[in-house]
């Protein structure tokens, strides 16, 4: 992955292969953002000028270059979009910070090092441009050839250099140290989510677990087929059947200290999602080995925790299967026995999420954490309601919900919160089951939160992400957010065992 430095250097004199400045949007045009004086002043204090001039207003997402003048050791000035320029005094926000520098590291691509001069005024600015450097920098090339100039994709920036940073400082160490950790599992998260499915099975995915809790010392218990069919996990069983790659459910264990809260995540982990029997219509099988967003990100969550050595004790839940068509999957009108013992009526085998998720929820449950938190591509109500960009909250318990959204806020993910109508329980009463696995259709993400909400054990805080617009970016990069899998809630997830390690939740 790209390195990560700070450095003491100037911008005028570190050697790199560009210097990275800001320009914002100012009342007359462009406005040069602290950070850039040395490179301002090469430019005999006409860089905003020349800016405007090439058509440069620093919107968000703008990324002009512009050759060196004399004074300066890089041959490159890369000048990024800030947005609109803070009032006189004001800082400029964490994620303008990460989305610019996110766009700087992008655009920079194949180069091998890069001096980012940004605003950097305090440890959580440097914490920022870390983040969205490292998380831009991001390029998935498993599958591509490793020439460039042969066609191949070429490697994705080499060393971000922080100008501003105190490397000397503890604080400064500690939020580059917790930058580097974090979006390394993020990418990490990325690259699972866009393996293709023939590669990413449910046993593949328990093998990238196993290997991961060895390097960080968490415990890994992988129950298989067997394993599942003699613990009950009828869920799981149901909607793995049909496949050739058998399911599993995979426990992360990172455990701080006997006597330190306990946050368990639970993921939805289908390596690939057909539909089953009811099969999904063309144009929307491509993309379905993004529907283990949910297990990837908090796969990613527990090895973050775990590397940064936060004081609360992480459980992590992968529910694992394969939605496939055959002679032996699931049918339409069957009924499974989940693990919990209560009984599904199975109306449409393309809501699989929730059966898998019902299993391991109850099994989270058995160990009365403190709160679960489920992550979950889990509706396409969901997309409508919120769109591409945004994930859906829901809880059993109104303080927790708005925790939740307020930490996906203050680390910069878009979230929204989400009802859990009572009235919309009675839709899915079945005449065969204790419940069915279908609803009304109008409402129908909240229709899946209330499902899921019947498998949370009596007493325990729960909440639901429905990831499913923002875990899978099928459109042009933008920002630190790639094509393909993004890692959507790793950081949301994070932060909540952080406050939760801090006291202040929970």
């Amino acid at each position: 992955m790209t390195a990560l430095t700070l450095s003491t250097a100037g911008a005028a004199t570190l050697r790199a292969d560009a210097v990275v400045v800001g320009v914002a949007k100012g009342a007359k045009g462009p406005v040069i953002a602290p950070g850039a004086e040395a490179v301002d002043t090469a430019f005999d204090g006409k860089l905003a000028s020349v800016l405007d001039t090439l058509g440069a207003s620093g919107a968000e997402g703008e990324a002009i270059k512009l050759p060196s003048p004399a004074g300066l050791k890089a041959p490159v000035v890369l000048a990024v979009g800030l947005g609109a320029a803070p009032e006189k005094g004001g800082a400029y926000g964490a994620e303008a910070l990460r989305r610019a520098a996110g766009t700087a590291a992008r655009t920079l691509t194949g180069a091998k090092k890069a001096a980012f001069a940004l605003p950097i005024g305090s440890p959580e600015d440097a914490a920022a441009v870390a983040e969205g450097a490292l998380l831009g920098a991001y390029a998935f090339t498993a599958y591509q050839g490793g020439d460039s100039a042969k066609g191949g994709a070429k490697a994705p920036l080499g060393e971000v250099a922080l100008l501003g940073a105190k490397p000397r400082d503890k604080a400064y160490k500690a939020v580059a140290e917790r930058a580097v950790a974090l979006a390394e599992e993020i990418n990490r998260a990325r690259d699972l989510i866009n393996t293709p499915p023939n590669d990413l099975t449910p046993e593949a995915f328990a093998a990238v677990a196993s290997a991961a809790g060895k390097e960080h010392g968490i415990k890994v218990q992988i129950l298989d087929e067997k394993a599942l069919v003699k613990g009950g996990f009828g869920g799981i069983l149901g909607v793995g059947q049909g496949s050739a790659n058998p399911p599993r459910l995979v426990k992360l264990s990172y455990t701080h200290g006997k006597n330190a809260k306990h946050l368990a995540l639970v993921g939805k982990g289908i390596t690939y999602d057909s539909g089953g029997i009811s099969l999904k219509p063309a144009g929307h099988n491509e993309t379905m080995k993004c529907d283990m967003s949910g297990a990837a990100a908090v796969f990613a969550a527990v090895v973050a925790a775990a590397r940064l050595g936060l004081p609360v004790n992480v459980t992590g839940w992968l529910a694992l299967a394969e939605n496939m068509p055959s002679g032996t999957a699931t049918r339409p009108g069957d009924v499974l026995r989940m693990y919990s013992g209560k009984t599904v009526e199975v109306l449409n085998t393309d809501a699989e999420g929730r059966l898998v998720l019902g299993d391991a929820l109850w099994k989270a449950s058995e160990e009365k954490p403190d709160a679960i938190v489920d992550v979950a591509t889990l509706t396409g109500a969901m997309v409508l309601a919120l769109g591409n960009r945004t994930f859906g909250v829901m809880a059993n318990d109104d303080a927790f919900r708005t925790a939740v959204h307020e930490t996906a806020e203050e680390v910069g993910e878009q979230s929204w919160p989400m009802p859990l109508p009572a009235e919309l329980r009675k839709g899915m009463d079945s005449p065969t089951a204790d419940i069915a696995n279908m609803g009304e259709r109008m409402g129908s993400g909240l229709v899946a939160g209330l499902f899921l909400q019947e498998f949370v054990g009596e007493g325990i805080t729960w909440a639901h992400l429905d990831i499913a617009g923002p875990a899978f970016h099928e459109g042009a990069p933008y920002g630190y957010t790639p094509k393909g899998g993004t890692g959507s809630s790793v950081r949301t997830l994070v932060r909540l065992a952080e406050r939760m390690g801090e006291g202040d939740l929970g």
